[in-house]
């Protein structure tokens, strides 16, 4: 591998070679760029509110429900860093980063067709009891699938936005601002879906020997999520305007390099991905540790949120009919409320910003976190000793409160989603490491915490009783550590620094 001459001292060896300078582009162009996390968003709030019931549906036990979701950290920990390191070199004449995105649009559309006729598929294949072994096998390869397009799609929007906005760090900070926004347009849109329940009527040919109202529901909302996400990924792909990384644009000594690279994609990542961390300075490192934490806090509750709103606080069970399908419903429009407080931060993220600095706004939205999954433990405990469960609907006491509960993590949900990548941007870019590389390196610090809760919450919960209380606690002490860690260790002028203006 060929090495620049005289490197300067924020040069590694092996980094890409830096795109062409882009010229300022207006607001109203990044907002249709970003408009893709909608899409990319709905398709989560449906994965996110449904199919954790929906496994269980099908004969997977509570205590192995998460393992299912394993599939996705797993992708994420290989795929995403992988496509950001294939998409810093590539030279297509359509882009770089537009080609994957389109590629993972592809995919996506493919995954929810096969997740949504997983039973039907099954029934075809001869399942016919309460257990379905053929179903849930394909609702598991369709699952991957989904996961592997996700990360595919996922990384290169974020890795693009750094590269339309490039040094102007308070448009990353507005840009990643947008994505929120349009995260919780998708999450408000995705979940409303998931709490409608006549889906089958307006889609009555979804209603199979196989598959019941609450399958054909769940079948018709992935068809809704495939319009969806053609469109938003038309408005977004079209408006990118992504100038070609070509040879042409590079100098002759990088592009001797770039080609030295060029057999060897496999060796250069590995060595990239892993020897990049000695480059790291203190701010960087605590970014993904926070980032680590927040996450072993965020994924129980994503696992398991509509679960726990018909377990513990309708007091049904998967297939009992009535009571959890009830909770279901009732925790996807508490979370339909939950974008909307995610929406409203999203729109208010840079005042708040510039206001508290970053680092502390990341902090205290943590400590929010412990202090609501708190209350989600409360709101359980009291639920159980009140008496209600299994013969009655909850109270309305009981109901508000994990209403108001689940809306209000969207505050700090909206932070983690915008906060975290404009600090690593800004952190990253004097490193001279490319943009989707250190998005995927911030992606380990958010998926091996997956991989972790995935495989031991089930287990952990079934030790205490097979609720979602314990996984939860864990959360809520993860999510305390992350708020103080961020608090004290992330510097103000490195919360300056990824909101100042130019």
């Amino acid at each position: 591998m060929a090495v620049l001459q005289a490197p300067e001292p924020h040069r590694i060896r092996g980094r890409p070679p830096r795109p062409p300078a882009f010229r300022r582009i207006p607001l109203r162009q990044l907002l249709r760029v970003t408009s893709i996390a909608g899409g990319i968003q709905f398709g989560w709030a449906l994965q996110l509110s449904l199919l954790t019931p929906y496994v269980q549906e099908l004969g997977i036990p509570h205590a192995w429900a998460s393992v299912i979701w394993l599939c996705g950290p797993l992708s994420g920990l290989v795929v995403q860093p992988l496509v950001g390191h294939m998409s810093d070199r590539c030279n297509s004449r359509f882009g770089r980063r537009k080609p994957f995105i389109l590629v993972g649009t592809v995919l996506i559309c493919i995954a929810v067709l096969i997740i949504g006729h997983s039973a039907d598929i099954g029934w075809l294949m001869g399942d016919r009891g309460d257990v379905k072994p053929r179903a849930i096998g394909t609702f598991i390869f369709g699952f991957w699938i989904l996961d592997v397009a996700n990360n595919t799609t996922q990384g290169p929007c974020r890795a693009l936005l750094a590269d339309l906005t490039g040094k102007d760090h308070r448009r990353t900070r507005v840009a990643n601002a947008y994505f929120s926004l349009f995260m919780a347009v998708g999450n408000v849109l995705g979940f409303a879906t998931g709490a409608f329940s006549y889906w089958f009527k307006v889609f009555p040919f979804t209603v199979t020997p196989a598959c019941n109202i609450d399958c054909a529901n769940l079948k018709s909302a992935f068809y809704l999520d495939i319009v969806f996400m053609v469109i938003t990924a038309f408005l977004s792909i079209t408006a990118a305007q992504e100038q070609p990384l070509g040879l042409s644009n590079r100098s002759p000594l990088i592009a001797d390099e770039a080609s030295g690279q060029t057999g060897h994609a496999e060796e250069a990542f590995l060595w990239e991905l892993f020897g990049t961390f000695k480059y790291f300075t203190w701010p960087v490192w605590t970014i993904l540790l926070v980032t680590a934490l927040n996450w072993i806090g965020w994924f129980p509750f994503l696992l398991f949120d509509t679960d726990w709103m018909g377990r513990e606080i309708y007091g049904g069970e998967p297939n009992d009919g009535k009571y959890y399908n009830s909770g279901v419903r009732t925790g996807s429009f508490a979370l339909m409320l939950n974008s909307v407080f995610l929406g409203i931060t999203s729109v208010l993220m840079e005042k708040l910003c510039r206001r508290f600095g970053a680092g502390f706004l990341w902090g205290i939205s943590n400590i929010i976190m412990a202090l609501c999954f708190l209350a989600m433990l409360i709101t359980s405990y009291v639920a159980y000793h009140i008496g209600y469960i299994g013969h009655d609907q909850p109270p309305t006491g009981i109901l508000i409160a994990a209403i108001v509960i689940f809306a209000v993590l969207g505050v700090p949900l909206a932070i983690t989603y915008s906060v975290p990548y404009a600090l690593i941007s800004a952190r990253i870019e004097p490193l001279g490491l490319g943009q989707g590389l250190s998005m995927g390196v911030l992606n380990l610090a958010i998926v091996i915490p997956q991989v972790i809760v995935s495989l031991g919450s089930g287990p952990w919960d079934q030790l205490f009783g097979g609720g979602n209380s314990p996984a939860l606690a864990v959360g809520a002490v993860a999510a305390l550590v992350g708020g103080i860690i961020a608090i004290l260790g992330i510097p103000r002028t490195s919360a300056q620094k990824a909101i100042a203006l130019p």
